[in-house]
């Protein structure tokens, strides 16, 4: 069965790429007044109405914009808030939608919104294993929605009022007055003037346009803990979007991953490490320096140990995220026999002479069975 290629979001909305969230708002609220399954009635009307929501519902949330920014459809994939199923899910419901554009049931007036908690970021941030296991300040640049500078946010030209809109008297809502054969009904709608905000900005801001808010760049000083992870996530308050209508400002979420140590293979607080050695080592003992992430510490071979055998270093380990206590996990170090494959003359004669010995003294089928027996060689 073939399928049918969805259209690009922001043609849908029919706005620029680099439109701002009030720009995808107004676009939103003019195409879904036109385009309601209760105001149009054309048999096109509610396809085109579950477009218009899903590709609003993706654009307004910064992190699926900028995954369909980069991957398109693919990145925010089928489960996009109202792409399937209901075409109003991305409103709560029917009648979410119905009081959001038609004031509610019985010709109820709504109040003008007002703040909003401004949008959470994420930003992904890699470490390294030393920055991971000691805890590092890392000065990271974001891009979020400030309260603008030029007008502190009004969204009013600098020595101009924000005045109450005339229109709608400050509700926000309009009412008319419909005859209808069934009687005469009040017909609730969004202000067409202040688009529902009951204001009116007659001289608007030229940085933000109006909108009260801009995106700019800043840079943020933070802590990433001793001890953390991949995955971890690390809250950075009030360092989101600021919210609209002088809403709070939203969070700033750092998804950490940690780049690799050669040395080592990390199971939580655990570290795993091999130690190298000879036949002899193993054999005679010896004591040896084994790399930790606090330098190189000497640790004891007793004789006759076998490879494979596991030693454990305490207190050598990772941190234990968040205790105050300073408690580290614990070091393995695993011994593994390093074969020689470029044995002098001079080297194979020994092995032989203690071959034979090995074999005089009761050491079974001789040194190579030996070596096969314990190191799986020959």
């Amino acid at each position: 069965m073939a399928t049918v290629e969805k259209r690009d979001y922001y043609e849908v909305l029919g706005v620029n790429r680099d439109a701002s969230e009030d720009d995808l708002r107004k676009a939103f609220r003019k195409l879904a007044r036109q385009y309601h399954p209760d105001v149009n009635q054309s048999p096109e009307a509610e396809p085109r109405f579950k477009e218009i929501n899903e590709a609003y519902e993706v654009l307004r949330d910064p992190e699926k914009r900028e995954r369909y920014d980069r991957f398109g459809h693919a990145g925010v994939g089928a489960g996009a808030p109202g792409a399937e199923g209901d075409p109003f899910a991305g409103f709560g419901g029917f009648s979410d939608i119905f009081e959001a554009f038609f004031g509610g049931a019985g010709g109820q007036r709504q109040r003008r919104r007002g703040p909003e908690r401004g949008s959470d970021l994420k930003l992904d941030l890699e470490v390294t294993f030393e920055e991971a296991y000691r805890g590092v300040d890392r000065t990271v640049e974001i891009r979020h929605m400030e309260a603008c500078s030029t007008c502190n946010g009004t969204g009013a030209k600098p020595g101009s009022d924000v005045s109450t809109c005339s229109l709608c008297k400050g509700v926000g809502q309009i009412s008319q007055v419909q005859r209808t054969l069934f009687g005469q009904f009040s017909h609730v709608s969004v202000c067409p003037k202040c688009n529902g905000e009951g204001r009116s900005i007659d001289n608007p801001c030229g940085e933000c346009r109006g909108a009260g808010r801009a995106r700019k760049p800043k840079k943020i000083s933070v802590h990433v803990p001793a001890g953390v992870d991949d995955g971890v996530r690390l809250k950075v308050s009030g360092e989101g979007d600021v919210g609209p209508r002088g809403g709070p400002s939203g969070d700033l979420y750092l998804f950490l991953s940690v780049r690799p140590d050669p040395r080592f293979e990390r199971q939580e607080t655990e570290l795993l490490t091999e130690a190298s050695l000879s036949f002899a080592q193993l054999a005679l003992g010896d004591e040896v320096e084994i790399p930790t992430m606090e330098g190189a510490h000497s640790l004891k071979i007793p004789a006759g140990t076998q490879s494979g055998t596991e030693f454990v270093m305490k207190g050598f380990g990772f941190p234990l995220l968040g205790d105050t206590r300073g408690r580290k996990g614990d070091l393995h170090v695993v011994a593994r026999i390093v074969v020689p494959t470029d044995l002098s003359d001079e080297e194979k004669d020994l092995l032989r002479q203690f071959d034979e010995l090995h074999r005089k003294h009761g050491g079974g089928h001789g040194f190579k069975d030996f070596l096969k027996g314990v190191f799986g060689q020959g």
